[in-house]
């Protein structure tokens, strides 16, 4: 870790905590900063708080007292999920006390370099893959996972040296509160419409995933998905070097080619070689291949890398073949996109689709099409309805509705025959019958597991 002086003695309002706010008062209060945690939740509900009560740090919980701003705090550290439109963040703009994110931490103190991915979709099978293609036969060092993949940036850079590489996934909503946060490389992967809920409008949520590259540099390099328009634009203003990934075309740095995978004119693999379904997973690959070329991975590791690398949990994730059937997770899919994307990697007149999930009040006229030529549909939670007018406008014949996906995997048992697909894909967000997407795929997996 870095020695950091600069936040030695400074009063600091660490907003939020979960895995990531817990790490950042931590980091914090060991860097000699006065540290003040605020946190919605009761005291006595709040395990975290009652640990960084312990260790000396003030913690005040159950509610967001306005009047606590008027302490003097020189910065907050503000929870990533924590929208902008929240009363304590426009006091503290209002201030003028400046608000980062965890992340921006993680850098002050990372002896390591860092890669940083983002995009709308296949943040973190794309951020998997590059960390398993620098892993790949690594004799120093390794490549560590952080970010929003799930380990707090902030701990991970605390631990990682020189010899390390952090392998950060970022989301929108910790790029909008960076400051110095410098990336030497950093990917893309697609911009789509998402968050707008938090963002207010596309044109913000698109800005913040762009900050990804604010303070890079000729010496940096980004890596692009150049089969968007909006991309191909946005790269005209980025300082970094750009590499370019399509599967449509030849570009100046990884492609797909006849059914190979290329790196400027050098053939990696086959693309049927990977080791996951769908051409979203070609495009997360090339993504990772165009890293590991840039990192002076040896061509055979990256692709032993990709062959092995059997998906992340609840994405596309393959989890048994039961009677010539197979099973796949895909549970993070809480968006159309993503939904459609799983299903183009499959032929879909062997696919029975689990799908379903809480209703914030979209049409699924979009996902019309991808449900045409399904062999059936099994659908659940708030939005079935919905999703049952989708597939009848679909000209799907086999729709059926149940109570969850544990119902549905049992359900999806009995119309499947050898050489069928059961996804469960649901198009939406989980919150209506589970707290999270991945305890939905683990309530599948289970179900799965037991037929």
């Amino acid at each position: 870790m870095k020695s950091v002086n600069q936040l030695n003695n400074q009063k600091i309002l660490v907003l939020g905590l979960a895995k990531s706010g817990v790490s950042a008062a931590k980091l914090l209060h060991n860097l000699g900063a006065l540290v003040t945690v605020n946190d919605g939740k009761p005291f006595n509900e709040n395990p975290e708080a009652q640990e960084l009560l312990e260790l000396g740090i003030t913690v005040i919980t159950g509610s967001h007292p306005i009047e606590l701003l008027d302490e003097g705090f020189s910065l907050m550290v503000k929870n990533p999920g924590i929208p902008y439109h929240q009363a304590m963040v426009k006091r503290a703009q209002e201030l003028n006390i400046p608000i980062i994110t965890e992340v921006e931490l993680a850098y002050l103190v990372s002896q390591a370099p860092i890669i940083g991915i983002t995009g709308t979709n296949g943040k973190t099978t794309t951020t998997t893959m590059i960390a398993e293609v620098l892993n790949q036969n690594r004799k120093k060092g390794q490549a560590r996972l952080a970010g929003n993949i799930g380990f707090p940036a902030s701990s991970v850079a605390c631990e990682a040296t020189a010899d390390d590489v952090l392998v950060m996934e970022l989301s929108s909503f910790q790029l909008k509160g960076i400051d110095t946060f410098h990336p030497h490389i950093g990917v893309i992967t697609n911009l789509y419409e998402a968050h707008l809920d938090y963002h207010g409008d596309r044109t913000d949520y698109v800005q913040s995933k762009w900050r990804l590259q604010k303070n890079m540099n000729e010496q940096d390099y980004l890596v692009l998905n150049w089969q968007q328009v909006e991309i191909r634009e946005l790269a005209k203003t980025t300082k970094a070097q750009v590499i370019p990934f399509s599967t449509e075309e030849k570009v100046a740095g990884a492609y797909l080619y006849e059914g190979g995978l290329y790196y400027q004119e050098e053939f990696i693999m086959m693309a049927d070689e990977l080791g996951v379904p769908g051409k979203h997973n070609i495009e997360n690959a090339l993504a990772a291949i165009a890293v590991g070329k840039l990192q002076n991975q040896e061509t055979k590791a990256i692709a032993m890398a990709l062959k092995n690398f059997h998906g992340v949990a609840h994405r596309t994730q393959f989890v048994r073949e039961v009677s010539g059937v197979k099973y796949y997770n895909d549970s993070k899919a809480t968006n159309i996109l993503a939904t459609q994307k799983a299903l183009a990697g499959f032929d879909r007149s062997k696919v029975i689709l689990l799908a379903g999930g809480l209703d914030r009040g979209n049409s699924f006229d979009a996902l019309v099409p991808t449900l045409q030529g399904l062999k059936a549909i099994i659908l659940f939670g708030e939005t079935k309805e919905k999703l049952q007018q989708a597939a009848q406008q679909a000209g799907v014949k086999d729709i059926s509705i149940v109570e969850d996906v544990i119902a549905g995997a049992y359900l999806a048992k009995e119309k499947a025959t050898a050489g069928d697909i059961v996804l469960l894909s649901p198009a939406n967000a989980s919150w209506d019958q589970y707290p999270n997407f991945e305890i939905r795929g683990q309530k599948f997996m289970d179900a799965v597991n037991q037929l």
